[in-house]
């Protein structure tokens, strides 16, 4: 059995080590959507780190994404939550030390999933599932150096679908799950979940490249000119403010405005960043302190958290 228990503060711990980002925005969620979404986050990065192991076979990446989504899918959690860490190469399969710890608690964070309500575990389930062999079609189509090249616009927004736009998914059914509230503006979330996770996956994918491509990766497909990659992620920016602004005019908790507003203020910023720094141009720690600290104020008078 791991050593750390699933308590919600092992969790932020493993949180802060795999995660800049979501350490920031996850414990702004009220209870218990902040432990469904800290958990997910932890099954879905399990699933990243498979697919980023580019030093790894083809083959391996493949059987470890498929083994992972097969893991999720069975019915005897507790056989899933001994699995042995040792089983997926734990310490080889990325040189990131956050991600190894991860992929040695795997038990634990299964143990964890397996303590949510069924309703919770059957989104997370059912979406990080969906991921895991998405990504794995993605590996396949790589070459035997690992290196993936992405076709046209559309390859390059399946691939976001696959990676990110999955997870807005998923987080859209655990932010309306037993809030009734938010009943009458769920369809229209739905229909920018999506285009929310795109979003943000674009600019990263903006931002990286350079990083990326060093690493055999090409999300960029070489036959577009990046000014339309650079529309389509405003344009998903646009849409994922709506999501926000639906949210805070439907009287969402405000943890839950704040964990989906705060994002796209970041991402707006960084787009803006990259367009007129090039890749690699990120914000420094002030400035997102400043955006943090704006968004808290217009919150706490009543204003739109992402100005419209």
């Amino acid at each position: 059995m791991s050593p750390l228990t699933s308590s919600m503060a092992n969790l932020d711990d493993l949180l802060v080590k795999t995660s800049r980002t979501f350490a920031l925005t996850i414990p702004l969620l009220p209870e218990p959507t902040r432990r469904e979404v800290t958990v997910a986050y932890l099954l879905f990065r399990i699933a990243d780190t498979f697919e980023d192991a580019s030093h790894w076979p083809r083959e391996r990446r493949i059987a470890a994404l498929v083994r992972f989504a097969e893991l999720l899918e069975g019915d005897d959690l507790a056989a899933a939550a001994a699995t042995s860490p040792a089983d997926w190469g734990a310490a080889q399969a990325s040189a990131h030390q956050g991600y190894v710890e991860l992929l040695s608690e795997m038990p634990a964070v299964l143990e964890a999933f397996a303590a949510l309500s069924a309703p919770a575990r059957y989104g997370i389930r059912r979406h990080t599932a969906r991921t895991a062999r998405g990504m794995a079609e993605f590996v396949a189509r790589t070459a035997d150096d690992g290196t993936l090249v992405l076709d046209d616009v559309p390859d390059l927004q399946s691939y976001c679908y696959v990676v990110a736009g999955i997870v807005g998914e998923m987080l859209t059914e655990l932010f309306v799950l037993e809030r009734a509230a938010l009943d009458p503006i769920t369809p229209y979330l739905h229909a920018r979940a999506a285009r929310f996770g795109e979003a943000l996956q674009l600019v990263n994918i903006l931002k990286d490249s350079a990083d990326d491509a060093r690493e055999g990766r090409s999300y960029l497909p070489a036959r577009v000119d990046r000014a339309e990659v650079f529309a389509l992620a405003r344009r998903d920016l646009a849409a994922s403010a709506e999501y926000v602004h639906a949210l805070q005019r439907a009287q969402a908790p405000r943890g839950l405005v704040e964990f989906t507003a705060l994002p796209v203020l970041l991402a707006r910023a960084t787009l803006e960043r990259v367009e007129g720094s090039g890749p690699g141009a990120k914000l420094t720690r002030p400035e997102v302190a400043a955006i943090v600290a704006s968004m808290h104020r217009a919150l706490d008078e009543e204003r739109p958290a992402i100005p419209e």
